[in-house]
């Protein structure tokens, strides 16, 4: 059995293996590897590898894949609603040619998976913001994580963007407020963090600035830089170091389930790039929640430069 698709301008200089995973589904990379070394899936007639980028109105042919339908099931996009949508526009902190930046509430993803749910890429589809183009996650922000978040307009804007972010070159500072105190008022962390993708280990290395904004002996508020990008990084480091987060219901300690707030205390606060030598500096202010909290655990905060 064979299907073929046609990729379309937004699709131009993509890799196929993320085409695939865009497109067909969530198929893990060594089936894709498989299926490309197999012939199963060709680009304009010929075999190629995972690593080849796809051009507009290339032509893709699938031949008897036999994926799992568990694997393959496709991202379901959610359809918001007008008032949805308003109140995420109204969440714009900069709205220009390139790209918008927003203070993304907490609770919302930043995209679909495969169980229809409430994601920032469906939403601003439907935006008049994005009305004549699409809008591109250039940048990772967990479901929970409040704060400062850019989506591309562009393909151009979005690629430039995930440049910057991939070369380190997006300085991004987060504030947290953690259980206790810290041994140390600022310093570094340089951390091994383990993640899996299907049943292969991966390690990487995690380093990340601190400083300590406030503390008493119930909680701390800490300024965190992080230098690379890993998933979940700050609120393992945070939970490694003895201190999780406020909220944090994954990584917590044993001991620190009473009284859980029902928000992860974890906030983008800021974030700061150069493009043609023009700096850009976007700063998200706290959320009510976060606020309350420091006033309860007795924590000051003056707003950084």
């Amino acid at each position: 059995m064979k299907k073929s698709y046609t990729v379309d301008t937004t699709c131009n200089d993509m890799r196929i293996d993320r085409w695939i995973r865009n497109f067909i589904g969530k198929i893990p990379q060594s089936l894709i590897e498989k299926s490309l070394r197999a012939g199963k899936i060709k680009l304009n007639k010929k075999k190629i590898r995972s690593s080849h980028k796809v051009k507009t109105n290339d032509e893709i042919d699938l031949f008897d894949l036999n994926f799992k339908e568990k694997i393959i099931q496709k991202k379901i996009k959610f359809e918001p609603s007008k008032e949805i949508i308003k109140s995420n526009e109204n969440q714009i902190i900069d709205n220009n040619e390139n790209f918008i930046v927003l203070n993304k509430s907490a609770g919302i993803s930043v995209q679909g998976g495969t169980k229809s749910k409430k994601n920032l890429v469906d939403i601003f589809a439907k935006s008049k913001i994005f009305q004549d183009t699409k809008p591109y996650s250039v940048h990772r922000l967990d479901k929970d994580t409040s704060g400062v978040f850019i989506i591309a307009k562009k393909r151009e804007s979005a690629q430039l963007l995930t440049s910057l972010f991939r070369l380190r070159k997006v300085h991004k500072t987060y504030l947290a407020i953690c259980h206790g105190e810290l041994d140390k008022d600022s310093g570094e962390w340089n951390d091994d963090l383990i993640r899996y993708d299907g049943d292969k280990r991966i390690v990487e290395k995690a380093k990340t600035l601190f400083n300590v904004l406030d503390k008493n002996s119930a909680a701390s508020l800490v300024e965190l830089k992080p230098i690379t990008g890993r998933k979940h990084q700050l609120r393992k480091q945070l939970y490694f170091a003895g201190q999780p987060i406020f909220g944090d219901t994954k990584y917590k300690l044993s001991n620190s389930t009473k009284g859980i707030n029902k928000n992860l205390m974890l906030h983008s606060y800021q974030i700061r790039f150069i493009i043609n030598d023009i700096k850009h500096t976007y700063t998200a202010l706290l959320p009510d929640y976060f606020k309350k909290l420091l006033k309860v655990k007795r924590l000051s905060f003056v707003d950084l430069k």
